[in-house]
């Protein structure tokens, strides 16, 4: 399959046409709009794409639609602004999605069997390139300790399953404990960061991500405080007053509830 072909292989209603031909009209009629650069509107790509997640991870469905327009309006916008300088053209990105995706699904296009993704997407990396090489330098510290973790699964130098992950913590979590005693400040970041480094490992290889793991123990930590904000309040109980006793108390008071 050639490029053309793979830009028409899935003709669709037109959704994304429509969101480029309302990002012209704006960028001929609106200075604001004609005035934004691709690197302008980069924080307004990243705000908007958190606030997709945020509406996803909160279950707001009803919200959905709009932060999913709003994203799709800044993608249009960065898809405009190359055309006009003249970097690519929207034929190229969707031929390029389609090419990589039919690439990465041997088995559903007949190229193939099934195969692991992270391998895909290693063979498609550049010859004698580093394993490490390529990854976004705006990830979160977080992500970007997964997908490495993930990168470096795919040359062997992995655990077979959680378990080796699992001592991995214990064995970090002990050298916090020594550097917390005795050590300097330096030696505790570091020793800090390699135990959040072997959480992310293991959340890897229970098969999560960290961040949707950490982003339901915020819910449910925030949840479960708003609770005890109410029920304190109840009790005629002043939060900055009552010490930690009492705090603890309301809080295994509302987490036996649930």
């Amino acid at each position: 399959m050639n490029d053309t072909d793979a830009s028409l292989r899935f003709p669709g209603p037109g959704t994304l046409d429509r969101a480029l031909d309302l990002v012209r009209f704006l960028r001929a009629e609106c200075p604001w709009d004609r005035e934004q650069t691709a690197e302008s509107l980069v924080p307004h790509l990243l705000e908007e794409a958190h606030e997709v997640a945020d509406a996803i991870q909160d279950r707001r469905t009803e919200d959905l639609p709009g932060e999913l327009g709003d994203l799709l309006l800044n993608l249009a916008f960065q898809v405009v602004v190359a055309e006009e300088d003249g970097s690519l053209d929207a034929r190229a990105v969707y031929g390029a999605l389609e090419k990589k995706m039919i690439a990465r699904h041997p088995h559903l296009f007949g190229s193939g069997p099934r195969e692991d993704w992270e391998t895909l997407k290693a063979r498609e990396r550049t010859d004698g390139q580093d394993v490490l090489s390529g990854l976004a330098r705006g990830l979160d510290p977080l992500t970007k300790a997964y997908r490495m973790q993930e990168r470096v699964a795919t040359v062997g130098f992995d655990w077979p399953d959680y378990h080796g992950a699992f001592d991995k913590v214990r064995e970090e979590l002990e050298e916090c404990r020594v550097a917390l005693e005795d050590g300097a400040a330096d030696e505790v970041e570091e020793e800090l960061g390699d135990l959040l480094f072997a959480a992310v490992n293991l959340v890897r290889l229970a098969g999560m991500h960290p961040s949707t793991a950490l982003a339901r123990a915020n819910n449910k930590f925030r949840s479960r405080f708003e609770r005890l904000e109410a029920l304190a309040a109840e009790r005629g109980m002043k939060l900055e007053e009552a010490g930690l006793e009492a705090l603890d108390a309301l809080w295994d008071e509302l987490k036996a509830e649930g």
